[in-house]
C-alpha cells in the first residue's frame, strides 16, 4: 500500500494505559535488580522521568517506552500489556493505534489488528473522503482482502476489473494483484478491511 505514517513516535500514550505501564516498568526493573539510576544510564531516559512513570505521575511518549523496553530486554508490546489477567490480552489507548495516510491525503487506515500477527492477518479501519483513492501493489501470493462497507460507497479495482460496493455489503478479492479502493460517492466512506496474508 502506498501510505505514509500520520502519527510520529513521540506522541504521548493515552492515560488509560499508564497505571499498568508503571507497574510493569517497576516490576521488570526490580527483577533485573536495577536501580533507577542504572536503568536511566542503560535507557537514556532521565531518572526523574522513570520515577514519575513508575508512580503514574506522567504520561510517557512512545519513544520513551521504547527505550525503556530495550533496556529491560523486552518489547514495547509486552511493556504495554494490561495486568487485567488472562481474559484480556491487550488494551491500546487511542494514541497507541498507528494510522497511515494515502498519498493523496484523503484516505486513512488505522491499524487495529495485532502487530505481532501482521505476517498472517492484518486488520484495518478504513476511512476515505470523496474522491480519495488507496492504491496498492500486489501483496504476497495467496493474499485475500476482505472489505465490509459501514458507510458510503467504494469502488474496488483488481486487475482492471471494477466492482462497486455500498454500505452493508462486503467483498473479497485477490490481494496478490495490483488493486485500488476509491471513494466513488459524494460522502465520506468507512469500512473495515482484513487482509489474510497466508492461507489457513
Amino acid at each position: 500500500m502506498s501510505m505514509r505514517s500520520v502519527r510520529k513516535g513521540n506522541h504521548n500514550l493515552d492515560s488509560d494505559v499508564t497505571p499498568a505501564l508503571g507497574k510493569t516498568i517497576q516490576r521488570l526493573r526490580k527483577a533485573y535488580k536495577l536501580s533507577l539510576g542504572e536503568l536511566s544510564e542503560q535507557s537514556g531516559v532521565a531518572k526523574s522521568i522513570i520515577s514519575q512513570i513508575e508512580r503514574n505521575e506522567t504520561n510517557p511518549t512512545i519513544g520513551t517506552v521504547e527505550r525503556l523496553s530495550r533496556a529491560l530486554d523486552t518489547t514495547i508490546g509486552e511493556v504495554l500489556k494490561s495486568d487485567a489477567g488472562e481474559n484480556f490480552f491487550e488494551h491500546q489507548g487511542r494514541s497507541g493505534i498507528p494510522k497511515l495516510e494515502s498519498e493523496d491525503g484523503l484516505c486513512t487506515l488505522a491499524i487495529i489488528g495485532a502487530l505481532d500477527l501482521v505476517e498472517y492477518v492484518q486488520w484495518y479501519d478504513f476511512h476515505a473522503r470523496p474522491g480519495g483513492i488507496l492504491e496498492s501493489e500486489p501483496h504476497q501470493a495467496g493474499c485475500v482482502e476482505h472489505l465490509f462497507i459501514i458507510e458510503g460507497e467504494l469502488e474496488i479495482t483488481v486487475g482492471g476489473e471494477v466492482r462497486r460496493v455500498t454500505a452493508g455489503q462486503s467483498i473479497r478479492y485477490a490481494g496478490d494483484r495490483p488493486h485500488s479502493i476509491r471513494n466513488a460517492g459524494q460522502q465520506d466512506a468507512h469500512a473495515t478491511m482484513v487482509l489474510v496474508m497466508r492461507a489457513p
